[in-house]
């Protein structure tokens, strides 16, 4: 008998490795020249605020307490506050996203492990006499039992797992911030709610005191008929005003009412729930400074700017992870088990399987699909970035918004305090006048409705200062601050601020 040479049974190795060489270049052919980011990240230091900020006091340390509401000294609205924490679901909302960002996340490092799979059958069944299988197994009964562990590992080379987790994880740190965005938009939804019902009180008392001081007229009024010093044309003139006030009252109470309702729906409860809610008792406070490191540190205090700025880090890992998709997939596999025709000798030392072998896969031609799959990620990543940078203009705008409109709204109110001054003393002296007979209901009249304009314009005004300071602490990130490392999110660090992808 007559052999083949020797060499027909070399394995060909360097053959091999030159095959593997020629695919990796091959590999080549789905390119990723001229695809690349176009837009940059904004440096929270180039944007110009000095001279806008130049009027305000500043402090290092005057950034918002993490529970500022409670320097407000009211019990009622520190319950309400907790109450909508609690029981309002927007927030139970933002918290299942967090924690659908956090599976995803979970998701993604599963790909950066090893992957086991176990596999078993048995079953009965006969073999074709017209297959592959020779006699005397030709035409037979069988019981066929398999038994599998397999492993399989992906050779993350170029980094594609770890650039899918590093995106995931980036996209939970978002929603995380997001619900911390949610929050502060929530409790100052109610602080500002509670203001306004604040201001409704203010407003009523002052239409109860001027029902009051219209009675006392009116009686005077009549006094000044019988006496025949004045005409009936003054008493139905006095007597008008009094349900004229009495229309004030109650489109005030009505107002009491809807904002005590829409506290309750906050809170996250039923409309029975707003009736409980009395006067508020708040003190005054007022943010007397602002930060000296706005606006580069503001990046770090609100949150949607720092949600923003870990949507752009994603999508930057998100561009990694598409561009390893260019380059070949290497996996190790190994499995081992049992394997037998006979139930009998399923578990004896000669049905035992094993293997293991590295495999490979390569993009050539796909069509353009990687390509454009890059293409999305990088405008992505673009779209982040000005998103970035848009909320980051307007974070510093708003700042800048609330201290510009407080300054003028203090000269305002000072004014307007002359105001009312000057317009109470002309109110004295038209009624110290009627009562001594020197002067008529009409000027009397005239007088007090200039005292009850200037009232309510200055409760307006007081109104509007509190609320402007409740808008600056927002503007400031209400105590919101970003940690190095958040308690129970391992690797949750802060975000980079100046690299871009590319």
């Amino acid at each position: 008998m007559t052999y083949p040479p020797k060499s027909t049974f070399r394995t060909p190795q360097p053959v091999g490795f030159v095959l593997f060489g020629a695919a990796i270049l091959v590999a080549g052919c789905a390119s990723t020249q001229g695809l690349r980011t176009q837009s940059t990240r904004d440096d929270a230091n180039r944007l110009a605020a000095t001279e806008s900020l130049a009027a305000a006091q500043v402090n290092p340390d005057a950034w918002p307490d993490r529970i500022w509401w409670r320097s407000f000294g009211d019990p009622q609205l520190d319950a309400l506050v907790e109450a909508a924490l609690v029981g309002q679901p927007t927030m139970r909302v933002a918290a299942a996203r967090v924690r659908q960002a956090e599976a995803l996340a979970g998701g993604a490092q599963a790909g950066l492990s090893p992957q086991a799979n176990l596999y078993g059958r048995t079953v009965r069944q006969r073999f074709s006499e017209n297959a592959l299988v020779p006699p005397p197994l030709a035409g037979s009964w069988k019981w066929a039992s398999d038994l599998q562990l397999g492993l399989t590992y992906e050779l993350d080379f170029w980094g594609k797992n770890q650039a899918a987790f590093d995106a995931a994880l980036n996209r939970a740190r978002a929603a995380e911030v997001d619900y911390h965005a949610a929050e502060l938009v929530l409790v100052t939804s109610v602080v500002r709610t509670y203001l306004r019902l604040d201001a409704a009180h203010a407003q009523r008392e002052l239409a109860e005191q001027t029902y009051r001081q219209r009675e006392n007229t009116l009686t005077l009024t009549r006094q000044r008929v019988a006496a025949q010093l004045d005409s009936r044309l003054d008493m139905k003139q006095a007597e008008s005003a009094l349900p004229a006030t009495r229309e004030r009252l109650a489109a005030i109470n009505e107002v009491i009412a809807l904002t005590r309702n829409q506290l309750a729906a906050l809170a996250g409860k039923g409309p029975d729930a707003g009736l409980d809610i009395g006067r508020p008792r708040m003190r005054d406070i007022f943010v007397e400074a602002v930060p000296s490191t706005v606006p580069a540190t503001l990046i770090g205090r609100r949150p949607d700017v720092v949600a923003q700025r870990w949507r752009v880090e994603a999508a930057s890992h998100e561009i990694k992870a598409a561009r390893a998709q260019f380059y070949p997939n290497i996996s190790l596999t190994a499995f081992a088990g049992l394997q037998s025709l006979s139930l009998s000798d399923f578990f004896t030392a000669g049905s035992r399987t094993l293997g293991i072998g590295p495999a490979l896969s390569l993009p050539i031609f796909d069509g353009g699909r990687l390509r454009a799959n890059l293409g999305v990620r990088q405008a992505d990543y673009d779209a982040a970035v000005e998103q970035y940078n848009a909320t980051l203009v307007t974070a510093l705008h708003d700042v800048v918004n609330q201290l510009v409109s407080m300054h003028w709204l203090a000269e305002r109110s000072g004014e307007q305090r002359q105001a009312l001054q000057l317009t109470q003393e002309a109110y004295d002296l038209a009624v110290a006048r009627y009562r001594s007979g020197v002067g008529n209901y009409l000027q009397v009249l005239s007088a007090e409705s200039q005292v009850l304009n200037q009232k309510q314009l200055l409760i307006d005004l007081e109104h509007q200062q509190r609320a402007l300071h409740l808008e600056l602490i927002r503007a400031l990130g209400g105590g919101y601050e970003l940690a190095a490392n958040p308690a129970g999110k391992a690797g949750m660090a802060a975000p980079p601020s100046t690299r871009n992808a590319s």
